[in-house]
C-alpha cells in the first residue's frame, strides 16, 4: 500500500496510538482488505466535507478507520479496534 495515497496529522496519530493502540500507518492496511466496508459517517459529515468509516481486517482484528478525502488523498483522523465496527464488518461479510 502506497504511503502517497494516505495522509494524517502526526500529533493526532500519536494521540490515537496512546488511546487506541494502533498507528495510522498500520490502520491504512484496512483499505487493502478485499472484504472492507466503506460507509459514510452521517453524524460527522457536512456540506464542506464528507467523512467516512472503513471497516477492514488488519492482522487478526477488525479496525475501524475514520477518514475523509482531500485532494484525492485519504486523510485518516481516527482508528481503533471498536466492537461496533467489528459487528458491522462481520454482518456484511
Amino acid at each position: 500500500m502506497s504511503k502517497d495515497s494516505f495522509d494524517w496529522d502526526p500529533e493526532k496519530d500519536l494521540a490515537n496510538q496512546l488511546k487506541h493502540d494502533i498507528s495510522f500507518s498500520e490502520a491504512q492496511y484496512a483499505f487493502a482488505d478485499p472484504s472492507r466496508i466503506i460507509a459514510e459517517d452521517l453524524a460527522h459529515s457536512n456540506k464542506k466535507e464528507k467523512r467516512y468509516f472503513c471497516f477492514g481486517k488488519v492482522g487478526s482484528g477488525v479496525v475501524t478507520v475514520r477518514f475523509t478525502y482531500r485532494a484525492g488523498v485519504i486523510r485518516i483522523f481516527g482508528a481503533g479496534y471498536w466492537r461496533k465496527g467489528k459487528k458491522i464488518y462481520e454482518r456484511e461479510n
